[in-house]
């Protein structure tokens, strides 16, 4: 089922709304990190209501496991002259009222003129283009969520490895889907950068919060293709600090950043 379908399945409710979420979209035993977000955005949008501005930042913590049937809730926090916060949560239904998996909050804002502009001018070395790009075929087990993905390794494999994932990457069913969404649904899939460096077999991980960045209130690329590089920065005392860096197909950067990612060994 594809994220259109899922939300196009939801039970409405006062603040957000109710579905379950089918085992393809799983990651291990919760659900995919980048769907999770891709709710709360909905949720967001809903509670904003049709005027709002374009996404400009999104702030996600993955405090338990997503699974089954959960509810999205979300609240307008303040709504200011360009700018409005929006926080959403996604709840595991139980009998208890639920409890919390996913709290993100949303930052959404109109295009200000100002004297200052900057380009964010790092590249990617040895990039190997899209149309020259192997697939990556999606694996079975705790990754299945890949199945809904498109997936094409950016960089040559070299004899040394880095703490460093870089794809290129689309949803494979984008209908109805507008690219803020997409890209937020896609940017959580890449694994986290120390994922290449960790001894096998790899001690369990989790993501635990996630910052990303929008740089323009347009984004724009060809057929859903984004390249994602994700770089483990830091590790240590079980905590990894990741970055995150995102283009479209003509080579502008669309978003930046951030990741803590629990390591348990």
């Amino acid at each position: 089922m594809s994220l259109a379908q899922l939300l196009a399945s939801a039970e409405p409710l006062a603040d957000g709304f109710r579905l379950a979420i089918p085992e393809d979209w799983h990651q291990g035993r919760t659900a995919y990190g980048g769907l999770t977000a891709a709710l709360a955005l909905h949720a967001a949008r809903l509670a904003g209501g049709a005027d709002l501005p374009p996404l400009r930042s999104a702030q996600v913590s993955f405090v338990g496991p997503v699974y089954g049937t959960v509810e999205a809730r979300a609240r307008v926090l303040r709504r200011g002259r360009n700018a409005v916060w929006v926080a959403a949560e996604l709840l595991r239904a139980n009998e208890q009222g639920g409890e919390v998996g996913t709290a993100a909050t949303f930052v959404f804002m109109a295009p200000v003129e100002n004297q200052l502009q900057l380009k964010y001018s790092r590249a990617v070395p040895n990039l190997i283009p899209l149309d020259d790009a192997p697939d990556r075929d999606p694996p079975p087990g705790p990754a299945r969520l890949l199945q809904h993905m498109d997936v094409r390794f950016a960089l040559p494999r070299g004899l040394e490895a880095r703490p460093e994932i870089c794809w290129w990457l689309r949803a494979k069913e984008r209908e109805g889907l507008d690219l803020a969404m997409q890209l937020l649904l896609c940017a959580d899939a890449p694994p986290p950068g120390v994922f290449a460096v960790l001894p096998r077999p790899m001690p369990p991980i989790s993501s635990m919060t996630w910052l990303l960045n929008l740089l323009t209130p347009t984004i724009e690329t060809r057929d859903g293709w984004w390249l994602m590089r994700v770089t483990g920065d830091t590790s240590g005392q079980g905590l990894s600090s990741d970055r995150t860096e995102i283009w479209n197909t003509d080579g502008e950067a669309v978003a930046l950043g951030m990741q803590s990612v629990a390591i348990f060994g």
